[in-house]
């Protein structure tokens, strides 16, 4: 049986006698390249339209601008999507195609009435970071990592807020656990990068939810991969929040499970072991991170698979799962 245990020290072991925490390196941190301009003073979302497109929505007091219908009618080639955005860096075009339509009502959604798409949809790499919370930690009978343990998801995860998550047949796995998050999405190439300055290669921020099947993460020879990695787990939204407008070492973060008014998750993210610099930092030590990649950041103490066995009620279909974090708004999903 492969254990959270195994995991770790396999992890561990393979970045010993890297350019780690503490230890020092020759290399050269290289200039940030990437976008040509970060978004800064927006929230963003995706808008999911029929046909199966989805486009970037801006929220305004006004309402929200979709910015595919402004851009049509407007003539001003702004990005259509997050990816877009972050890929090219036209931030500025984007802010031209705001101040042209933030009250031009053919322009405005109103947000209850639209479907959200998904945030991110082919991003370059999806970082997750594991036992982030010394309080997760412990729940889970580990010791203390002395660096940040990474594991990745795929493309085939990524969700919006509101979905649907279609639970695979119960032979296949049952035993399904929720994973709140915050979620750092990268704007600049960031390779070797110093902790003090990790943070200005940052885009900005979502909720993620990094959903899991302990089953098949945790026992008879699991993967994490696996238990991580099956599809559409990975709801992230409702919105992005651009960096300049978030502190992410100072947010509360909850869970909730249906009408539940006691969260099963209530933490902050100054409880962090290893905060997004120094994520940022030392995995830009190992591969560079380019814009559009996102980081989960890890989730705190409180999930079912850390309760006592006789305690652990799994969630199953019918289930709705509530994420909130401060400035980021409150992330939805159902599982079916």
């Amino acid at each position: 049986m492969t254990t959270r245990r195994d995991f770790i020290k396999t992890a561990v072991a393979a970045t010993v006698g890297t350019s780690a925490f503490g230890q020092a390196t020759q290399a050269k941190t290289d200039p940030a390249t990437g976008p040509k301009q970060l978004p800064r003073g927006l929230t963003l979302l995706s808008i999911a339209k029929a046909g199966g497109a989805e486009t970037l929505g801006v929220k305004l007091p006004s309402g929200i601008l979709d910015v595919a219908d402004a851009r049509e009618a407007l003539k001003i080639n702004a990005p259509t999507t997050l990816e877009d955005l972050l890929a090219s860096g036209n931030a500025g075009a984007l802010e031209q195609l705001i101040a042209a339509g933030k009250d031009r009502r053919e322009f405005l959604r109103d947000e209850v009435n639209i479907k959200f798409g998904r945030l991110f949809t082919k991003p370059g790499k999806i970082v997750c970071v594991g036992l982030n919370y010394k309080e997760h930690a412990e729940e889970a009978g580990e010791k203390l990592p002395t660096v940040p343990i990474l594991f990745n998801k795929f493309n085939n995860t990524l969700s919006a807020h509101n979905c649907t998550i279609k639970l695979p047949p119960r032979e296949v796995s049952y035993k399904f656990d929720y994973e709140t998050e915050l979620l750092v999405v990268m704007g600049k190439t960031a390779r070797n990068v110093s902790e003090a300055e990790a943070l200005d290669y940052v885009a900005g921020y979502a909720i993620g939810h990094d959903f899991s099947a302990r089953d098949l993460q945790l026992e008879t020879g699991g993967q994490w991969m696996v238990g991580k990695t099956l599809d559409d787990f990975a709801p992230i939204g409702p919105y992005f929040v651009s960096a300049d407008l978030v502190d992410p070492n100072n947010l509360s973060i909850e869970t909730f499970v249906n009408d539940e008014t006691k969260p099963r998750q209530s933490s902050h993210t100054s409880k962090f072991i290893f905060n997004p610099q120094k994520v940022i930092s030392y995995t830009s030590k190992m591969f560079a991170l380019e814009p559009g990649d996102i980081i989960f950041t890890g989730t705190p103490s409180g999930v079912i698979i850390g309760m006592p066995k006789e305690k652990q009620v799994w969630l199953k279909a019918g289930d709705r799962i509530v994420s909130r974090i401060d400035k980021l708004g409150t992330l939805k999903f159902d599982l079916a």
